[in-house]
């Protein structure tokens, strides 16, 4: 059956808005006849591909606004020779690399490729290289790059274009893998190599539908190139839906009980009320998600804010490996963080150790305290151990009234003292970990009462 697949123009025109794209001037180098490896009958395929397509190489390359904002463009022309990446197309991406750089411009790439072009041999193979080093220039410079995996996105198209780029989203059921369909494994499972199967082993962080995504891309070049100067506000400035009352007198198991309530503020209700927009991103690049914790890009009064929020389950490993790559996103792109602190505690279950539970949380104690940009943190429930520490930022934590921090869970002190179980609330006071027992001993800044939320919209 054969497929059809839009042009690299068309798919342009999906998401530029009219009359905007102006295509980069490329010179175009001499070759040897049948290319530099001599491949013969290669000048013919080429020829034939110029005339099939009107395009003279498998990319086109150029600058266009997207939701008003200008963006180099880099779009796959899978008509010619399979979007294969040759010496010409290194010519032509690189300059689309250069060109964001020198005029401080983010850059999406529209992908359809089937990998390195065979008809140029290891000089084709070399391009990956190639790109690679344009992508970490780009990176260096602190310019974001969107890639959006069309079908098919494979071979070394996916592995550094796609899978290098800040925000990877991909339309549905494009087929996206390094292996191709034709060098699979006999018996691979073919859902492994789509969008949707890339999704689900977080590398991808959005499965968007064609008619969506010109405002999704719009949306993202808002929010990574919105103003962010200066840290993130105060978390009283947050306001959930039903905002708890002030933190009553009370001991330290009152307290974890009104942070285990059911009926308190989750992670989702602060998110929806301090942002007027926000988008996700989604995985951990190494095979897995976590639902459990919830990471992206959001405006606030028309600022950029990242954010990793805790959802009140355990964390598991994919999910700080997911908060750590955010944070470290942000603070190159110069944008402030927010974290919201709600675990019960790390997952430590068998397959959590197995995934690296402790490499992924050093890793996120790491990405927060490397940060060059600020991090703000507010406690909105439970805080179990250094499962909840690993996120919150040193000097800038808040708590609010239906929340605890200890060093572990009333009842698992209570265990490993060797106490009986009906004495952790007595453990519980012991540990001070009331709001009010944090921000004496310095662990916290201070408590978000209600006096102190207002409504986003007010």
């Amino acid at each position: 059956m054969t497929v059809t697949r839009p042009s690299a123009r068309a798919a342009l025109a999906s998401v530029a808005d009219p009359g905007s794209f102006t295509e980069l001037p490329v010179p175009e180098a001499r070759s040897a006849p049948d290319g530099p490896i001599g491949w013969a009958g290669y000048d013919g395929s080429r020829a034939r591909a110029a005339a099939r397509t009107g395009e003279q190489e498998s990319v086109v390359v150029g600058t266009a606004r997207i939701g008003g904002r200008e963006t180099v463009v880099i779009s796959f022309e899978f008509g010619f020779l399979g979007g294969s990446l040759g010496r010409r197309t290194g010519d032509r991406l690189e300059a689309a690399y250069g060109h964001a750089r020198a005029h401080r411009l983010p850059l999406v790439s529209l992908i359809a490729t089937g990998g390195s072009r065979m008809q140029e041999g290891m000089l084709a193979l070399t391009q990956l290289q190639r790109v690679a080093r344009q992508s970490v220039l780009t990176r260096a410079a602190r310019l974001p790059q969107i890639a959006v995996l069309r079908d098919p996105t494979t071979g070394g198209g996916w592995a550094t274009l796609g899978a290098g780029a800040d925000v990877v989203l991909a339309l549905p059921g494009a087929q996206v893998g390094f292996a191709g369909s034709r060098v699979r494994p006999a018996d691979a499972d073919p859902a492994a190599y789509t969008a949707e199967g890339q999704y689900a082993a977080g590398h991808v962080d959005a499965v968007v539908p064609a008619p969506e995504l010109r405002d999704t891309l719009a949306g993202w070049l808002r929010l990574l190139t919105a103003p962010h100067p200066g840290p993130a506000e105060p978390p009283a400035a947050l306001a959930p839906a039903a905002p708890a009352a002030a933190a009553p007198d009370g001991s330290g198991w009152d307290a974890v009980l009104r942070a285990r309530h059911p009926d308190r503020p989750r992670a989702p209700a602060y998110l929806d009320a301090y942002f007027e927009f926000r988008l996700p991103v989604s995985g951990d690049r190494t095979g897995g998600t976590d639902p459990g914790m919830l990471c992206g890009f959001g405006l606030r009064e028309g600022r950029a804010i990242g954010y990793a929020a805790q959802c009140g389950t355990a964390t598991r490993p994919a999910g700080y490996r997911t908060a750590a790559r955010l944070i470290r996103l942000a603070d190159r792109l110069g944008i402030p963080v927010l974290t919201l602190v709600d675990t019960p505690g790390a997952a430590n279950d068998a397959a959590a150790e197995q995934a690296g539970a402790g490499a992924a949380i050093a890793d996120t104690f790491a990405a927060v305290a490397a940060a060059t940009v600020p991090v703000t943190t507010l406690l909105i429930g439970e805080g179990g151990s250094g499962g909840a520490l690993a996120l919150a930022a040193p000097g800038s934590t808040w708590v609010t009234p239906d929340s605890y921090f200890s060093v572990i869970a009333p009842e698992l002190a209570a265990a490993i003292l060797k106490r009986p179980a009906d004495q952790a609330p007595a453990t519980a006071d012991q540990l001070r970990l009331r709001p009010r027992d944090l921000v004496e001993l310095g662990v916290a800044r201070g408590i978000v009462g209600p006096a102190d939320f207002r409504s986003h919209s007010a």
